[in-house]
């Protein structure tokens, strides 16, 4: 069973009974004033385990099963270890909330939860490896690097804009970086690579 395999199926085996559940959910979600004032930093990985119902599981899920088995082989090629992908995911967790600790530390109301910022991470880590390669939304290709543009537009607003819809874009937008800077900072030779692929353009990957 691969990591990212192992991942999906460790997180629905939480979220799921999180589901119906409001206590699991409190002891778990991302919840910045409980780690100000009682150092309760697991907050940072645990709420990636739950979500608020199938649909915002099976997104997550889905997503990362279309995307991580790759990105896990190419930092087994890169790194020489599978276990980068592992330390990467859970560092992609951790990173994406940050921003959300900070500016919600105050807030005793405030709460978040969900994989989204790891899995932002983990498709735009995808993004960086092969910039032409087709996602599909809603059934629509669209090449890599649009979505991604689109994506960081779109979360850079939402994230900034006072009609709030409830979802965590901070956590996307930040996500979305570390999957970009991680490869990067251990392979800074990925930067040139994706610029090669990118001022290639389609169909000469």
């Amino acid at each position: 069973m691969t990591l990212s395999i192992s991942i999906i199926v460790i997180t629905c085996l939480i979220s799921i009974p999180a589901f119906n559940n409001g206590k699991m959910v409190d002891d778990l979600s991302m919840w910045p004033y409980m780690v100000k004032e009682r150092n309760q930093y697991y907050r940072f990985i645990t709420s990636g385990f739950v979500h608020a119902d199938f649909m915002h599981l099976g997104f997550n899920m889905l997503t990362l099963y279309f995307f991580g088995s790759a990105i896990e082989n190419a930092f087994d090629l890169l790194f020489g270890s599978k276990l980068y992908f592992l330390f990467f995911y859970v560092l992609a967790l951790i990173l994406s909330d940050t921003p959300t600790f900070i500016k919600h530390r105050n807030h005793s109301y405030y709460r978040t939860i969900g994989a989204s910022g790891a899995v932002s991470a983990v498709v735009f880590a995808a993004i960086l490896f092969d910039p032409w390669n087709n996602i599909y939304v809603y059934f629509i290709p669209v090449p890599a690097i649009v979505y991604g543009v689109l994506y960081l537009g779109y979360t850079i607003y939402m994230s900034r804009s006072e009609n709030r819809d409830g979802i965590n874009h901070d956590a996307h937008l930040w996500g979305a970086v570390v999957g970009i800077l991680f490869p990067i900072v251990y392979k800074p030779e990925i930067a040139s690579y994706f610029l090669e692929a990118l001022l290639a353009g389609p169909g000469r990957r």
